[in-house]
């Protein structure tokens, strides 16, 4: 059945557009200005007409709502990890929407003691995001940054163990935190007046109490960020300087803090190098002269020749088939992060070394199903040979497992529990291949009741495609609720995003990033040449530069989908791009280009979603803000929303709900955030003729 508007006897005689229209104004470009109380009050309308619209459909919010609820375990205890004194872990409560931290001595669980409890300190707040939690070496003391605001401003408190009170130091920074290994160091970032993570600072501390911040390192080109971390060795902090295709790495001593940091290979320009270490080498994970990445190593007495990237030997050579992604050291060797660009699928290498660095072992560990996520997880042993792996799939609930390197068992640590009258063995999955519009195969992964195959069913496509991010298939307990109910959900690999390697990044990007959204129509076709989706009823949904994609597909195909959700929507690139005072926009140069160059400029208004829209036949469509976000302004979801309902050209409705509580991720409640979705869900589900079941 074709989606029919639900009948709402309230909706107001005047929308919202009507309104609050400036004629002087026509593409709504005064909604930038937050101070205009005018702003606030057409938003407060918009989520008025919204509230109104959706009334016929609350009841079905609710029954996707606790239903989503009842297939999932509430109560959620985390794995517990030693460290070398205590074990840590968390425990979120059944009705509680953030974790509390516990500890106990190793071996003595009896003795388990509450050290930060988030439930209690997001009781005075609307929202609140931990963005680093970071426990000084000797574990006596507790440093973190939160966020109460949404908007990435981050306060660093600290704490005595277990019970000290918290003290607020510092507000206002970003929210990367490292400890030095004298456990009286604290390192952190500021930002500059576009919200940039410009310098990098040591705070003294002595016995919790602050002395003055003295800043370490500060970059002045506006297209790099700064960022911070240590070595597993924890011999080394590392401090990074990047941009998008840049990178320069800088080391301090962990045990001597105030060492000016050392520099350890000069910046070039689209150079990206990693750094970790073993008593003895550095390995370098870098793509100078080698676009896919490879790994060399350099001896640690001969750090002043690591300027010379001559003196960095070989170790796993560049190859055509397949990009390195990240490396991880220990004692015995490395675990090697790599994706096979043929097969869409990610590998963990373990290399062992023996006294003399010879290689004497170097093996894949192996895949629960492909395609799946693969990842290392938490690790703070150096010399562990127990590797804990974090795997899913679409159909593979969330599973740690650990793995012993000598004996190669697999122990599984935990599994999310699934509840209810879909279980994951009565899913199927498989991925598909789109051809492109220029012949380039286009990875899409599908998941669906396996008692529904063979049957053309309603379908969501969900795209990102930006920034070389990957979307390796991951199980979702709220998808369950449209799985149930006869929905495909798909993903589409596009380029630009990092799902067969480097290559698919590069190839989706800049004066290639046209490629992102014509691949993303081509897997909406494969869908239905496949039997799989009925081509009348497949729905899209994109957040963020995800919004972007779907947008930029809508201009060029506006029959192509029944409905679209546009979750904080990246739609207004042009202007955002034009504009460096705003937060990312020029680190954001190399991703999509400056408009200063008149051929990027030219290149961005092509495909720019509002720069682009025309009298056309769009879908029913869910636009999302956040009050809050920094990354993707309030006014892009606002006018799209607006400039969409002046043209009136749409099947159904353009409806705008803005959190004005919230950042760029939304909710920072769980429960909050579950139930925002089932809004979303309850909106597919009618946009693809499925309400009525209900």
């Amino acid at each position: 059945m074709k989606a029919q508007p639900p009948h709402s006897p309230d909706r107001p005689s005047a929308s919202p557009v009507a309104r609050f229209r400036r004629p002087q104004d026509p593409e709504w470009h005064w909604l930038e200005d937050r101070a205009d109380a005018e702003v606030k009050a057409f938003l407060e309308a918009a989520n008025g007409e919204f509230a109104a619209w959706f009334a016929p459909l609350e009841g079905l919010v609710e029954r996707l709502y606790h239903g989503h609820l009842a297939r999932r375990e509430l109560a959620v205890h985390g794995l517990r990890s030693p460290l070398d004194h205590y074990t840590y872990w968390s425990e979120t409560a059944a009705e509680a929407d953030y974790p509390v931290w516990w500890r106990h001595p190793n071996g003595k669980p009896d003795r388990a003691v509450a050290f930060l409890d988030l439930e209690a300190r997001a009781e005075p707040h609307d929202f609140l995001e931990l963005g680093d939690m970071a426990l000084s070496p000797d574990e006596h003391w507790l440093a973190w940054t939160e966020d109460t605001r949404g908007d990435e401003m981050f306060d660093l408190f600290v704490k005595a163990l277990p019970a000290g009170e918290p003290t607020r130091l510092l507000e206002g920074i970003g929210p990367e935190l490292t400890w030095a290994e004298d456990n009286a160091t604290v390192f952190f970032t500021r930002y500059d007046a576009t919200q940039r993570p410009d310098s990098i600072w040591r705070l003294p501390l002595a016995e919790g109490v602050a002395g003055e911040p003295v800043r370490v390192l500060f970059e002045e080109d506006p297209e790099f960020w700064l960022g911070l971390g240590k070595t597993r060795s924890r011999a080394w902090l590392v401090l990074e300087s990047a941009s998008k295709d840049t990178s320069e790495c800088y080391l301090i001593p962990a045990r001597a803090p105030a060492t000016p940091p050392r520099c350890f290979r000069p910046r070039e320009s689209g150079v990206e190098i990693a750094l970790d270490h073993r008593p003895g080498h550095f390995y370098v994970l870098h793509n100078r002269q080698a676009t896919h990445f490879r790994l060399d190593v350099i001896e640690e007495g001969r750090l002043d020749q690591a300027v010379d990237a001559n003196a960095w030997q070989p170790l796993v050579a560049h190859r055509d088939h397949h990009t390195l992604e990240g490396v991880d050291a220990f004692a015995w060797g490395l675990v090697v992060t790599e994706r096979d660009h043929d097969e869409a699928q990610v590998r963990l290498r373990v290399i062992e070394f023996d006294d003399a660095h010879a290689v004497t072992r170097d093996e894949r560990l192996p895949l629960p199903e492909t395609p799946c996520s693969l990842a290392l997880g938490d690790a703070p042993h150096f010399p562990s040979r127990r590797l804990r792996l974090r795997e899913e799939s679409f159909v593979l609930p969330v599973s740690w497992i650990e793995h012993d390197l000598d004996s190669g068992e697999r122990t599984l640590l935990k599994q999310q529990p699934i509840h209810g009258d879909l279980a994951p063995g009565q899913l199927t999955s498989e991925r598909l291949w789109a051809e492109a519009h220029d012949g380039e195969r286009i990875p899409v992964s599908v998941v669906m009741r396996a008692d529904l195959t063979g049957h053309p069913l309603p379908t969501l496509l969900y795209g990102y495609g930006a920034y070389g991010e990957v979307l390796d298939p991951w199980f979702s307990v709220a998808r369950l609720e449209l799985l149930a109910r006869g929905v495909a959900f798909a993903v589409a690999h596009v380029r630009g995003g990092g799902d067969r390697g480097e290559p698919w990044y590069l190839a989706g990007k800049l004066e290639h990033k046209a490629n992102s959204f014509r691949d993303f129509l081509a897997a909406r076709d494969t869908l239905v040449a496949h039997g799989i989706s009925d081509g009348e009823r497949i729905a899209a949904y994109g957040a963020s530069a995800g919004g972007l994609l779907v947008g930029a597909s809508l201009n060029l195909a506006p029959e192509a989908f029944c409905a679209a959700v546009l979750d904080v929507p990246f739609v207004d690139v042009l202007r955002t791009m034009e504009n460096p005072d705003l937060p990312l926009t020029t680190a954001e140069y190399t991703e999509w280009g400056n408009p200063d160059e008149p051929d990027a400029r030219k290149r961005i208004r092509a495909y720019s979603p509002l720069d682009n829209l025309a009298a056309a036949p769009y879908p029913p469509m869910f636009l999302q803000g956040s009050w809050h976000d920094t990354r993707v302004p309030y006014w892009e979801p606002a006018k799209l929303y607006a400039r969409l309902t002046e043209l009136g050209t749409a099947r159904g409705p353009v409806l705008l709900r803005t959190d004005l509580a919230a950042g760029h991720g939304g909710a920072s409640g769980r429960f909050k955030a579950w139930h925002d979705g089932a809004r979303q869900d309850a909106f597919l589900l009618w946009a693809l003729g499925l309400e009525a079941h209900e």
